[in-house]
């Protein structure tokens, strides 16, 4: 089995799908590994440890992909991609379909059995491959909501924590899920007032009693919803559906009753958002401003700390690619049901659910 890994071309991107450590571990087991040159270069990884690790390195991305039995990837394809993926090809990597029309249509022209990282399950139902991604996402949402609250940033100038004296600022999450609850953590950790919102009363307790009140938690409905998000100097959308397209949980209506300088940042945006008034943006110009409020909604947030990011993705997939590796794509799919899970295209054919929904394809 010959396993590919391209250098990411996504704007911004840092990471990479295999550390050389990995690397050693595919090629112990038998795989030839074809990694682009420079590709971890960006995540602290040097093109000299992955041929001490038993790699070949390749100078164009052509012939990774070409060559490749399975790719091995962080992101999506990109558009400049799609003609360099070989009909029946194996790709393993974040697909966020929902959210991809034109991904989807290729991948299905070309056969591409396509395994997406985020509907991977453990045997306890959890998303493994999505959750140490979901972690970085929202401990880094507070760390560039407080950057982008400051003056100098078009912010409306308000320290998180406050000082003796202050009202320490205010921090809305809604959802309490991976990426919600790290949010948490951080926001409370640097003094913020915090309110988290979300459906599940069991998450809810679970915050309540870790923070033993020092977090307000309030069940998610409209009214709530309304009156906490205008109040709020920073909101993190942390609302997402494993697969589907985010559902809107908050109107811009509502965003436009919020104080000027007011900060949102939308983790949910790789499944297309959960703040009516957001649109993707980039690492290069990471936001805008709509209703007076500073929107930031970069997909690929975790590559503001692509070492971390690598090695937090990698440590999680390793054990499912170690799997296709020994026992090659097929075996391993039959063999194991919560890798089967992670197949959203197939034969020319849409195999997840959540993702034929979403783009109207059942």
């Amino acid at each position: 089995m010959t396993i590919g890994v391209p250098k990411e071309i996504k704007i911004g991107e840092t990471r990479v799908s295999m550390t050389p450590s990995l690397c050693r571990r595919c090629v112990s087991l038998g795989a030839k590994v074809l990694v682009e040159k420079f590709a971890g270069l960006r995540a602290g990884f040097a093109d000299a440890e992955y041929r001490a690790a038993g790699a070949t390195l390749v100078a164009a991305a052509d012939k990774v992909w070409r060559t490749a039995d399975v790719i091995l990837k962080v992101k999506e394809p990109l558009a400049a991609e799609y003609d360099l993926l070989g009909e029946g090809q194996t790709i393993f990597t974040y697909l966020h379909l929902a959210a991809g029309p034109e991904l989807t249509k290729v991948l299905l022209k070309k056969r591409i059995l396509g395994i997406a990282y985020e509907t991977v399950e453990g045997a306890d139902g959890s998303f493994p491959l999505l959750k140490p991604m979901s972690q970085i996402a929202g401990r880094l949402s507070i760390q560039i909501g407080a950057y982008f609250l400051q003056s100098q940033h078009g912010g409306s100038g308000v320290l998180l924590g406050g000082i003796p004296g202050t009202m320490p600022g205010h921090v809305v999450v809604v959802g309490a899920g991976n990426s919600g609850a790290h949010a948490v953590q951080m926001a409370a950790g640097m003094g913020a007032r915090v309110t988290v919102l979300d459906l599940d009363t069991r998450k809810l307790e679970a915050l309540d009693t870790e923070y033993r009140g020092r977090v307000v938690t309030l069940m998610s409905n409209p009214a709530n919803i309304e009156s906490e998000v205008a109040d709020a100097d920073l909101l993190i959308g942390a609302v997402l559906i494993p697969a589907a397209k985010a559902p809107i949980v908050v109107s811009s209506k509502t965003v436009a009753r919020m104080r000027p300088g007011s900060v949102i940042v939308d983790i949910a945006i790789d499944q297309g958002g959960c703040i009516e008034s957001v649109h993707p943006t980039s690492h290069t110009t990471p936001t805008y401003q709509a209703h007076g409020v500073i929107h930031y909604a970069v997909p690929n947030m975790p590559a503001l700390v692509g070492r971390t990011s690598t090695l937090g993705l990698t440590q999680a997939t390793e054990p499912y690619v170690a799997m296709i590796v020994q026992k090659g794509v097929e075996r391993a799919l039959a063999e194991h049901k919560g890798l089967a899970k992670g197949v959203n295209t197939k034969d020319g054919q849409i195999t997840y659910d959540a993702v034929a929904k979403a783009l109207g394809y059942s």
